[in-house]
Parts: structure tokens; C-alpha cells; sequence
């Protein structure tokens, strides 16, 4: 069974009646429980379980120090190239954006890497726009040539690729792949990707399974809280996670939960997540994944960081830069 067949199981469902159907002792019951059943993600996620976020937290907290200690693994993302080929509504890169745009070249990359390696940190993570005609894949596994001198472990976030692509990728030195779906919602997701190679929403959903399959070590998938219904993005997440879990158990999975930041364009988000939204999520997915990997965004405050720590989180970015070339 195909993660989509998963999707298609309960994307017709009203999940915002389910959710709201929840009773407290339901999601008691969900808190103390290790079944990985949608039932018991759907108590987490609901608004009952708002009620008893502190006993989530505990359980949360207890699972991520017997799970992963209490280390956090710190990476920094270096950007190789602004070039998009996307039109999307909620972001500021997108090709109809008059933007001056940017794509390093191999000296600049060294460059790049040399000064990120005098800080200590030994994890990385590669971004590109998503343009094919600008960072091809050829271009991408130069720059791995040039980036595993200097860094233990490269991931990529770059447009959605085929196996042999994640392959070939691997092959050059990449172990991790970060993808995010955005939103969940298929209807949403085509009204917000107007135009480009990211409005396919099927080859973009199954990207994660085709890197696991092509034996990348780490796979991150994440949601854009803001975008469309926070509970069921979370929902679909989880699900999603799961199903990468149980179908390739020698893949660390992780997810991410980044909240939508206002640009220069003029989207504006269906809704406000709340920094109490946001514990709810992460507490919800390391109750119901204990081994899942979670990253913490930059775009939250230092103050709320240090609050979700211990909730559940395990890989945050350092020294952060979103500008072609911003380290140097």
C-alpha cells in the first residue's frame, strides 16, 4: 500500500468533526498508550487534548530523553542558488517575483564551505530554488564533491527528484533529504502552486519514499503551518512519517512544523497557529512516534526554542543564513 492510498482513506472523512468528537478521557487514554493508531493521533492533535497539554508535555519530554538522550544535532543550511521555476502564492521566491537572483559558483561554494567548517559544525544542509535549467542535478554533485571535504553530513532541500536522481546524489555524498509538502490539503495544494514543476502534488508526495528507497540515511518531511488546517496537516504528517517509519526501518525520519512568515508578497495566511498550537504538535508526534526525528525552526523566537527543547525536539539549525553566499 502506497502512502497516497493511506491519504485517499482519509482525506474524504470529516476529520474536523472527528477531531472535535474527541472526548478527554479519549486522548488520557492516547497519552499513555503506544498503539501508532490514527485514533490516537487524531486524540493528540484534537482540541480536547488542549486541556491536558501539560500531561502531554510530560509524556513528550520522558519519550525524547529515553528515545535520543539529550542531545540536538546541529546543522546550518548554506543556500547554492535563488533561481525558481515555481509560481506560489505564499512565497517570496517564486518566479514571478522580480528578485535579483543567484547561483554560487564552484569557487564561491569552497568558499562557502571553508568559513561554515571553521565554526565546528559538521552537518549541513544544501538549498536550492527549484529550477531544474539553473541547479541541475550535475551541478548539485559538484558541489558535493567540493562539500564532503570539509562536512561529515550534506542533506539537500532542492526540488522534487526521481530515484535514480536521490540515487545518483547519494552516490556523490548526500545522506539526508528535507522535503516538505507544504500543506496536505490536494485541493489547496493546486490552488496555491500556480504554475511549475511543484504543482504536480503526487511526484512531490512520494519524493520522501523514492530518497528512502535510494538509501539516503535521514528523510525529513515537514508541513508550512498557515497554509491550510493545522490539525490535519499535522495529521497527514504524522501518517505520512509512520508509513516511512514501517516501510524503511533502517531511515532516520524526521518532520518539521515551520509556521508561515509574512514577505513582500501578498498572500495572507487562512490562520494564526499559536505558539500553544505548536506544543500541541510537537508533543502529539513524539507521543505517537517516539523515535521520530523533529526539527526546530530559526523563524521561532530564542525564548520559545528553549521552551520546546525538551518537548521533543532533536535536530535544530545554527548560524543560519537564507541569502545565496550569506556566510561569506
Amino acid at each position: 500500500m502506497s502512502y497516497y492510498q493511506i491519504y485517499s482513506k482519509y482525506k474524504n472523512l470529516p476529520l474536523e468533526r472527528l477531531f472535535y468528537d474527541i472526548r478527554l478521557s479519549d486522548v488520557a487514554r492516547a497519552i499513555n498508550s503506544d498503539a501508532q493508531s490514527e485514533n490516537q493521533l487524531l486524540a493528540l492533535l484534537s482540541p480536547s487534548a488542549e486541556d491536558l497539554l501539560e500531561d502531554m508535555a510530560q509524556a513528550a519530554h520522558r519519550l525524547t530523553v529515553m528515545n535520543f538522550g539529550k542531545a540536538i544535532q546541529l546543522y546550518t543550511p548554506m543556500y547554492l542558488s535563488s533561481y525558481c521555476d515555481n509560481t506560489c502564492a505564499y512565497c517570496g521566491f517564486n518566479a514571478a517575483n522580480p528578485l535579483p537572483r543567484k547561483k554560487l559558483s564552484l569557487e564561491e561554494v569552497e568558499k562557502e564551505a571553508a568559513f561554515i567548517s571553521t565554526s565546528g559544525l559538521k552537518h549541513i544542509l544544501i538549498l536550492t530554488g527549484d529550477s531544474r535549467k539553473n541547479s541541475p542535478i550535475s551541478y548539485i554533485k559538484d558541489c558535493l564533491k567540493i562539500l564532503k571535504k570539509y562536512f561529515t553530513s550534506i542533506s539537500i532541500e532542492i526540488y522534487a527528484l526521481t530515484q535514480d536522481e536521490y540515487q545518483e546524489l547519494a552516490d556523490e555524498g548526500a545522506d539526508g533529504l528535507t522535503i516538505y509538502q507544504e500543506t496536505y490539503d490536494q485541493a489547496l495544494y493546486d490552488r496555491l502552486h500556480i504554475s511549475g514543476p511543484k504543482k504536480d502534488y503526487l511526484f512531490r508526495l512520494d519524493a520522501p519514499e523514492r530518497a528512502a528507497g535510494a538509501r539516503m540515511r535521514n528523510v525529513n518531511i515537514g508541513v508550512l503551518l498557515g497554509l491550510g488546517n493545522w490539525r490535519q496537516d499535522a495529521f497527514f504528517l504524522g501518517l505520512q512519517a509512520k508509513y516511512l517509519q514501517d516501510k524503511f526501518p533502517d531511515v532516520e525520519i524526521g518532520a518539521a512544523i515551520p509556521r508561515l512568515r509574512p514577505y513582500g508578497g501578498n498572500f495572507k495566511a487562512d490562520s494564526n497557529i499559536s505558539d500553544k498550537n505548536v506544543v500541541q504538535i510537537i508533543t502529539a508526534l513524539r507521543i505517537f512516534l517516539p523515535r521520530l526525528g523533529i526539527t526546530l525552526s530559526t523563524r521561532e523566537s530564542s525564548s520559545l526554542r528553549e521552551n520546546l527543547l525538551p518537548l521533543g525536539i532533536t535536530r535544530m539549525s545554527a548560524g543560519s543564513s537564507t541569502r545565496v553566499g550569506g556566510h561569506t
